[in-house]
């Protein structure tokens, strides 16, 4: 339960790195954020000596390319979540990961044809309507949020099907990304347009922070989540948001009036609803008498 706590308040608390980078493109941070995290990862998998899946998964063409599609996902999530941070949206970024659950449970009925129960279609009903009351107040879809949700939850499909530990996956993702992300930064650098050519310390010190601050996450979260259940890892998943969404309105000042925060409240009583079904079931299935 401590790893994945602390797994998910760490990524509570990236709006307060990537705020510090706002003097920097987004689109430069995620060059950043692949090579480092690719070096950090290397240096790990070298320390625990594991390099053997890498040669199987090399003479894989389908695992190849499943590998790539959820390398552009990530990457795009990535893009679109620093944007938004940087550009003042940490509320609406919030939002995207309030309903990821949600979109997964969606993602699982239509593309692996799992059957919902009918408190989840009521929940994924409440969700949609909060999105729509959004849309409708605001003038305008909240992308940010739909971006990021559909964004992480086909990433999430891609890798249920890749059958790689997060690890090893994310290895893959920022190897494949890498050589494009290392071109972008030298012709951003001879142009004299990078924070690698005109950044101060400080500025390059947070870059390069970006590797371990990707993956230390993720490794707390794999040790947490292979030695609690499911029902518990969904609970704990929603202290992410919750720090973010805080982060904007408290910290950051991000303007929340009441038809706003009433689409918020919508989408809360959704996850409400499937929490407290999942939790009912998991604590079913746990008293019922093994066959």
């Amino acid at each position: 339960m401590l790893f994945a706590a602390l797994a998910y308040i760490a990524w509570g608390l990236f709006p307060l790195y990537f705020k510090r980078l706002s003097g920097v493109d987004a689109l430069e941070v995620i060059a950043h954020r692949t090579v480092w995290s690719l070096v950090f990862v290397a240096i790990v998998l070298a320390v625990l000596r594991r390099w053997a899946w890498l040669g199987p998964v090399l003479r894989s063409p389908k695992l190849l390319a499943t590998c790539t599609l959820s390398a552009l996902l990530l990457s795009s999530n990535w893009l679109v979540y620093v944007w938004a941070v940087q550009h003042g949206h940490v509320v609406e970024a919030s939002l995207g990961y309030f309903i990821n659950p949600l979109v997964n449970v969606m993602l699982g009925f239509v593309f692996l044809r799992e059957r919902l129960r009918p408190v989840q279609w009521l929940a994924i009903g409440l969700a949609a309507a909060g999105v729509i009351w959004l849309t409708v107040t605001a003038g305008r879809l909240p992308w940010i949020a739909l971006v990021l949700a559909l964004s992480f939850g086909f990433y999430g499909l891609m890798r249920k099907t890749a059958h790689l530990g997060a690890l090893e996956g994310l290895t893959l993702e920022t190897l494949i990304l890498s050589p494009f992300a290392v071109a972008a930064l030298v012709w951003w650098t001879a142009q004299g347009t990078s924070a690698l050519a005109q950044g101060d310390a400080s500025q390059v010190g947070l870059l390069l922070m970006a590797g371990p601050l990707t993956a230390v996450p993720l490794l707390l979260f794999a040790a947490g989540a292979r030695r609690i259940t499911l029902t518990t890892l969904g609970l704990v998943q929603y202290l992410s948001p919750t720090i973010q969404f805080l982060l904007g309105v408290w910290l950051y000042h991000e303007p929340l009036a009441g038809a706003r925060l009433m689409g918020f409240v919508l989408i809360w009583s959704a996850l409400i609803v499937y929490s407290a079904e999942s939790l009912w079931r998991g604590r079913r299935a746990a008293r019922s008498p093994s066959p």
